[in-house]
């Protein structure tokens, strides 16, 4: 961990070298903060549904919560992944489809991701003949948690990392491209994005969730938030190498946004016709 100095500004700047293992043994093999990350995620989420289920907010005992998380971690890590092959890197993946389950290689879309909880969630709540909005409204409020900590261990990998920029709060990130041949400094995209697509959408949904009865209308909230925060996050961030850019301004993570936005206010829309009334 060290500081460079620009050779203009004389301005120092931070190094982003943290290491990535939490535990390294040999080779592939330790426990990286990435994969800590989702652990703790779900941990977490346990917790608050093992509560919400005793306190009667979520329509099942507290000794089902674990195979309710199972069933969400089981679609946030498929969907994460195959929402990476097909959305990032799909030339890859049709010239070499084992490429799918390499996971050794790294790849997860938090908008794949999204996609496989919302399945998970369905399948688990229509085998207990329950309203999977329930259910739905619960992930809302905790996933950002969850989006928050990978943020945070994209940081400490050194990935996704932002655009080059001169606030003195910018970070060097030794396995970005240089600029000029030199390594430029850049934002520290993911940290905006801990905060804008993790910690903010968190505060909005348990303010919304503890505010309405009507179902579903916390996941629509979320889906606004989240997507509002990514679209805006994504501007500091680094298009991800070899992903176009449309009309010369616009990320492949911005245009998969879109849909969850439109998404969210349909859902809120729908919501409020059918009568939901906010508890004071």
């Amino acid at each position: 961990m060290h500081v460079l100095v620009d050779d203009i500004t004389h301005r120092q700047y931070w190094v982003d070298d943290l290491d990535p293992w939490i535990v390294h043994f040999s080779g592939g093999l330790g426990i990286r903060w990435y994969g800590f990350a989702y652990l703790l995620a779900f941990i977490v989420a346990a917790w608050i549904f093992s509560r919400w289920a005793r306190q009667g907010r979520l329509p099942i005992s507290d000794d089902q919560v674990p195979t309710f998380i199972t069933y969400c971690a089981i679609g946030v890590m498929i969907g994460g992944r195959l929402g990476y092959c097909f959305f990032y890197n799909a030339h890859e993946v049709f010239l070499h489809p084992m490429e799918i389950v390499a996971i050794w290689h790294g790849g997860m879309a938090s908008h794949g991701g999204i996609l496989g909880l919302v399945l998970a969630i369905c399948i688990y709540a229509y085998q207990q003949n329950l309203d999977p909005r329930l259910f739905l409204d619960a992930a809302a409020v905790v996933g950002p948690l969850g989006i928050a900590f990978g943020r945070i261990a994209n940081f400490i990998n050194g990935e996704l990392w932002g655009r080059p920029a001169s606030v003195p709060w910018a970070v060097i990130f030794p396995d970005a491209p240089l600029v000029n041949g030199i390594d430029a400094p850049r934002h520290p995209s993911q940290l905006y994005a801990a905060v804008m697509e993790g910690l903010l959408v968190f505060l909005i949904a348990q303010w919304t969730y503890a505010r309405t009865s009507k179902p579903g209308l916390t996941t629509a909230v979320v889906c606004i938030a989240y997507g509002v925060g990514r679209f805006i996050d994504e501007f500091w961030r680094q298009p991800d190498l070899g992903q176009p850019v449309y009309w010369t301004w616009m990320s492949k993570g911005q245009l998969l946004t879109i849909p969850v936005i439109a998404i969210g206010i349909a859902w809120t829309i729908h919501t409020y016709k059918q009568g939901a009334v906010p508890k004071g």
